[in-house]
């Protein structure tokens, strides 16, 4: 089998269980900080405060994404690929793969709470070797159906790495019931994972399975903000808006 067909196989398979990867991420992490004792990850307010923060910039990232896409075509759809349309304006002329950009950072918050540059390195070196694939499976699929339209914003939009030199202004309004409607679970999954990570960090330290009053807090409000959010998309027509 060519390398060309390979590759698009292998993206596809990936594609359909990319949800897969933070299973991968944080399972490993939960071991790490176990058996190494949590070395040097006394707890640090203003340090992991910052960790949040990286992870709060990839959901925004995210959120500037959905905000301004059509329906079928930015999404979490893992069945198969959806794009009734081509995204080339708004954050799709700054970068050609602008969720997993943010997903990339929303990971990265957790990898840095546990203080290794090893695990960070190694890390940034799954995460492109898995979502590389993916992201090869996506634009062949982008190329087969939209023919030269594809090609002429692939040749001025970089793949992964921003830049704002051919920035276009998106047709669409922003909408934020949108993005509530889409976002809501990977809002409520990042004070999950710290506070978690938390949770096994003290044990390991203290050897009392206990959460510190900030991620405790913040755990309280990711969860009630995620279980409003679930509730309204779930019973209610609210966050629905014709045509996202």
């Amino acid at each position: 089998m060519a390398l060309l067909h390979e590759f698009e196989r292998h993206g596809n398979w990936l594609f359909k269980r990319r949800g897969w990867l933070p299973l991968f991420i944080f399972i490993p992490s939960l071991a790490y900080i176990y058996f190494s004792g949590a070395t040097n990850m006394d707890f640090r307010p203003g340090l992991e405060t910052a960790f949040l923060g990286i992870s709060l910039f990839g959901l925004f990232i995210r959120i500037i994404t959905v905000g301004r896409t059509p329906r079928n075509t930015s999404g979490r759809n893992r069945s198969k690929q959806i794009a009734d349309s081509l995204n080339t304006k708004g954050i799709y002329s700054v970068v050609r793969h602008p969720l997993y950009l943010g997903n990339f950072f929303m990971w990265l918050g957790p990898v840095l709470f546990l203080r290794s540059v090893w695990i960070t390195i190694i890390f940034g070196l799954a995460y492109w070797l898995y979502y590389e694939r993916i992201m090869f499976a996506e634009e062949q699929f982008l190329r087969k159906k939209f023919n030269e339209s594809y090609d002429l914003w692939s040749e001025r939009v970089r793949a992964f790495i921003p830049s704002f030199s051919n920035y276009t202004r998106s047709d669409l309004s922003f909408s934020l019931r949108n993005v509530l409607k889409r976002e809501y679970n990977g809002f409520g999954t990042i004070f999950i994972v710290f506070a978690l990570l938390d949770l096994t960090r003290n044990y390991t330290l203290e050897e009392q399975a206990e959460i510190k009053i900030m991620w405790l807090v913040l755990l309280i409000f990711g969860f009630l903000t995620w279980l409003i959010l679930r509730t309204l998309k779930k019973h209610t027509a609210l966050l629905n808006v014709p045509g996202r």
